[in-house]
């Protein structure tokens, strides 16, 4: 009988550990599920943002109120910081945005651009100025385009904290 008892008390023992085990295995699946919605979260607040900034880029590029290399630095920049399923392929979607991007993007800026010799800004100026009024039309068509883009991605985005 003693050992009936002791068998009872064992099984008892095992299947309340076994409860306790499935308990925190679905306490560690729902904190999982959490996580990731936070995740998404903090990524459509981040993205929404950025869009809003895109927007705005773009805006004051159709409107000309900016340079279009300065504009292609920019907006190449920052579309690389979007994640998840609205991420941009800036080369394939806007090429000529890519291409002045890629011509004026090693040009030195700044106080790097003052201590270069005469000659040497001149030789960039005449490079970015080629590339800016050669890809003009069609940067702009393209801005239009990435505006258009951008709006459909700010509006699905509604954000509520609880």
């Amino acid at each position: 009988m003693d050992m009936a008892v002791l068998a009872s008390i064992g099984v008892i023992i095992i299947l309340g550990l076994g409860g306790y085990a499935a308990y925190l295995l679905s306490k560690l699946k729902k904190q999982k599920q959490l996580i990731s919605q936070h995740q998404a979260l903090a990524i459509a607040k981040r993205n929404a943002k950025i869009f809003e900034s895109v927007d705005t880029l773009c805006l004051a590029g159709i409107q000309g109120q900016c340079d279009l290399s300065e504009l292609s630095i920019r907006l190449c920049n920052i579309l690389d910081y979007v994640q998840g399923d609205q991420r941009i392929d800036v080369k394939t979607r806007y090429p000529a945005l890519s291409e002045l991007f890629e011509v004026v993007n090693d040009m030195a800026r700044g106080e790097d651009r003052q201590q270069l010799a005469k000659q040497e800004r001149m030789k960039q100026n005449l490079a970015r100025h080629k590339a800016e009024n050669r890809l003009n039309d069609i940067i702009i068509e393209e801005l239009k385009d990435l505006q258009g883009q951008m709006a459909p991605l700010n509006d699905q985005i509604s954000i509520q904290m609880r």
